[in-house]
């Protein structure tokens, strides 16, 4: 018999966290030429502070501390004001910081690369992989090409690696997505004034951070509860200014309609709010943001959140199936598919996100669940081009599963709504989906997918029981009619994540080692509803005169 792999060890479920922060929006209407002109100008003066700021934090590298930030900070204030440079250089740090961890990221992507092309080059040609290890490639060009790869691949990881262990990081203030489209305008859409105003309004500055105990929240830009929006405005540009203590007076109010009683209450009570001003150059409408921490978000024990059952999500490229179990496990009821459509514009696909999600939410509140389970994803480490090889659409499908934005929404969703989210680990979920659970749930007049009877297992995992069933028992004129093998493994029993030992015998209906030769010299001694390992075999009778 063939040697069964070795399973990875499971991760045991846990209650994700919920969002950290809030953000919300509203226009800026009835800006006057004013208004907008002194907008432009607090943007772009700040925008160049911002900019020569981060030119020289990429400069000062690994010699980058407290004293070299504080010594950046002086020089900014003489040009702006001492909160500003202090947005300034937090914004510059946080820019480092992302960046570091993107160069990280590329490294171990690199790296992961680099193993497999040369796992993959020392096998013969043609040879078949196994499970879990690709095998080597089919022909002469093809490992010729895939040499000129490799040696593409180690000359980057060791530009890239250099430049890590020289503190150089790679930042484009404006975004580099933008950036590169100017040398494509056509396919873009856009005409030279376009994209020129689009790329000096990205580069603006105009955010300013929070604090707590200052006059409602902030003292750089302050909005009162009535909806007032005043700026404080740096030392150069004090001239513009339409009120006391270097400050403009916008003439347009915010509201915000949405999360409204819950800013006000933080600017009433003197909480920190950051805030931030952007320009959309498309339809020529100023925004303001507002965001603050949350800190007061209720923690629910995990066993509180499986006592109502729970709603299992398997999460895929184009639509979310979902089915509800109860607090023992069962599905109850019929599943659930949501669509969505990922094609398009980046506002389209969250759009279509929010609405998938949405809809979930509201069947959840409608079952009366406190709880919905979805598998922990992360599939960084399996879209590279020499992990599946020339399985390009199959890669092409993974890098479409939107599993970092899809469970980032669903968090800040279920945490308006007071449901909880348990994330599982996904191993094996839609192996042992489809072989324990899709042919019992399916029937004449419903087909159960793939994806729903995934969605069983990510439940019932959830709740800490074993995907697996026990097989049905033999009917009840066969050996043992009192169905033992019905029940289902518990929580807690050793080893129930994995598959069944393989035991020979009567009870597995297997042939022994001496089968034929039992046949050929015995008859059958099975007797009929007795306790199995004491079957009792009847004497021959002595036929006497």
């Amino acid at each position: 018999m063939a040697e069964r792999k070795q399973l990875r060890q499971v991760a045991r479920p846990f209650v994700a966290d919920g969002p950290s922060g809030v953000s919300i929006r509203d226009r800026l209407k009835g800006l006057t030429p004013k208004d907008e002109k002194v907008l432009r100008a607090v943007g772009e003066h700040m925008g160049q502070l911002a900019s020569a700021d981060l030119a020289r934090r990429c400069r000062d590298g690994p010699d980058h501390s407290t004293d070299t930030w504080a010594a950046r900070k002086r020089e900014l204030t003489a040009d702006s004001s001492s909160r500003w440079a202090g947005s300034v250089t937090s914004h510059t740090h946080d820019q480092c910081g992302l960046s570091r961890r993107a160069q990280h990221q590329h490294l171990a992507s690199l790296d992961a690369g680099i193993r497999t092309l040369r796992h993959r080059l020392s096998l013969p040609l043609g040879q078949k992989g196994s499970r879990g290890t690709p095998g080597g490639y089919r022909s002469q060009h093809e490992w010729f090409a895939k040499t000129r790869r490799l040696a593409i691949l180690e000359e980057r990881y060791e530009q890239v690696h250099a430049e890590r262990e020289a503190g150089r990081v790679s930042v484009v203030r404006g975004g580099r997505r933008l950036l590169n489209q100017r040398h494509n305008l056509n396919a873009a859409g856009k005409t030279t004034e376009q994209w020129r105003a689009e790329w000096e309004a990205a580069r603006w500055f105009l955010t300013a951070d929070g604090e707590s105990g200052k006059r409602y929240g902030n003292e750089t830009i302050r909005v009162t509860p009535d909806g007032e929006v005043s700026i404080r405005l740096p030392a150069p540009l004090a001239g513009l200014a339409n009120a006391r203590h270097s400050r403009y007076v916008l003439a347009a109010k915010v509201s915000f309609p949405h999360r409204g009683e819950e800013w006000r209450d933080r600017v009433a009570h003197n909480r920190a709010v950051a805030y931030r001003i952007d320009l959309d150059t498309t339809c020529a409408r100023w925004y303001l943001d507002a965001s603050w921490t949350r800190k007061d978000l209720p923690v629910i024990p995990l066993d509180t959140l499986r006592a109502g059952g729970v709603i299992g999500v398997d999460t895929n490229a184009d639509h979310l199936a979902a089915w509800r179990l109860d607090q023992y496990g069962n599905p109850t009821g019929a599943p659930r598919r949501f669509d969505y459509d990922l094609s398009g514009s980046a506002g389209h696909r969250d759009a279509q996100l929010r609405h998938a999600l949405t809809r979930l939410l509201h069947w959840a509140q409608a079952c009366a669940v406190q709880a919905i389970a979805i598998e922990d994803l992360d599939f960084t480490d399996s879209t590279t081009r020499e992990k599946h090889g020339r399985k390009k659409k199959f890669r092409q499908l993974i890098s479409g599963i939107p599993t970092g934005k899809l469970r980032a929404r669903l968090l800040s969703l279920c945490a308006e709504a007071g449901i909880g989210v348990i994330a599982v680990d996904p191993a094996y979920t839609s192996r042992w989906g489809a072989e324990h659970w899709q042919k019992p749930l399916t029937s004449k007049k419903r087909q159960t997918s793939r994806h729903a009877a995934a969605s069983v297992a990510i439940g019932r995992r959830a709740l800490g029981h074993a995907i697996r069933r026990r097989t049905t028992p033999p009917r009840q004129h066969q050996s043992d009619a009192g169905g033992h093998r019905t029940a289902q493994a518990g929580p807690r029993d050793q080893r129930r994540e994995e598959p069944r030992p393989h035991v020979p015998g009567p009870r597995t209906r297997c042939v022994q080692p001496d089968a034929a030769g039992t046949r050929a010299t015995s008859a059958s001694k099975t007797v009929r509803n007795a306790p199995v390992g004491q079957v009792r075999v009847q004497d021959p009778l002595l036929l006497t005169d």
